[in-house]
């Protein structure tokens, strides 16, 4: 497949995310305001979209509180600034097994197990125009922590977030991840075109090097629209790669907290940097209102 650079694009900035980042980098924000100010200051930077997750304010440990949602949501809503808000659904699918002699009964401390509309319930509560939907099952990095979302999980989740009127951007972290989202559009649990961000090098999923990118590029169908990003030192190459590739940028504090060598970043800088790397290939970032139109989205104020 000849590459085909996409010529408008948009980036998305992923805040905080749900790492263990929270104490390596005084600007990962923790609080619900420090989430809502970061992703403002994204926005003014040039991101069309925020991508956020939760954190408890005083331990900076990943949340699913909706209380903080709300708030997070509030706060960019009343902004002065306009942004698409796509809020994380990848929590409540975290299974950790015992040791490798006795797997079972899982860890429960460190389980996080719950069911589908618990686990969209932020989202109804929020409306947000976009979330996500981690669309497989795997192991992720550690050594016995399973991300867990079945089949029957991700058709739940996913007609509960089209029912909702909110988009859902399918998080691929290998090939069989798009097998299965292009699955969910053929049976009418998702809408077609669909929205798909590809996530290389997060172990232990796609690997980011440039064959493997091209082979989940050359599996997401041509009349759906993608992201991509990559972690770390990557995150930049991979603005790049995602725009010559036809696809847009995904940047922020969630994939890498540094700017340059030794000097820590904040979302702003990161989102900064993207753009003078798009711009410089000689394309346009587009901003919010024009993401809303491409994708057919629906900007709407969380229910009362």
């Amino acid at each position: 497949m000849p590459l085909t650079m996409n010529r408008e694009v948009f980036i998305t900035c992923a805040v905080t995310g749900s790492g263990g980042t929270q104490d390596r980098s005084p600007h990962v924000p923790r609080s619900p305001k420090q989430i809502a100010e970061s992703a403002i200051e994204a926005a003014k930077a040039g991101a069309a979209i925020v991508h956020c997750h939760v954190r408890d304010p005083d331990t900076g440990a990943p949340s699913r509180r909706l209380d903080l949602y709300r708030e997070v949501t509030d706060r960019i809503r009343d902004a002065d600034v306009d942004v698409v808000l796509n809020l994380t659904a990848g929590m409540g699918g975290d299974m950790v097994f015992g040791s490798t002699e006795a797997p079972l009964p899982v860890n429960a401390a460190a389980t996080d197990m719950i069911g589908a509309s618990e686990r969209v319930a932020h989202v109804a509560a929020c409306l947000p125009e976009i979330c996500t939907l981690d669309c497989g099952t795997m192991n992720f990095a550690e050594a016995d922590y399973v991300m867990t979302n079945t089949p029957g999980m991700l058709r739940a989740m996913g007609k509960m977030m089209t029912d909702l009127g909110v988009k859902p951007e399918i998080e691929a972290f290998d090939t069989g991840h798009l097998w299965f989202a292009k699955q969910l559009v053929e049976e009418g649990v998702l809408t077609s075109p669909a929205l798909v961000q590809l996530c290389m090098g997060v172990p232990w999923g796609a690997p980011d090097d440039l064959n493997t990118f091209m082979a989940m590029v050359n599996n997401v169908p041509q009349d759906w629209t993608f992201s991509a990003f990559s972690l770390g030192r990557n995150q930049m190459a991979y603005a790049a790669a995602a725009v010559l590739a036809g696809g847009n940028v995904r940047v922020g504090l969630e994939d890498n907290l540094w700017l340059d060598k030794g000097v820590l970043a904040t979302n702003a800088q990161l989102v900064e940097r993207a753009v003078t790397v798009v711009e410089a290939m000689g394309a346009k970032i587009i901003g919010p209102a024009e993401v809303r139109a491409k994708l057919g989205l629906q900007k709407r104020s969380p229910p009362s």
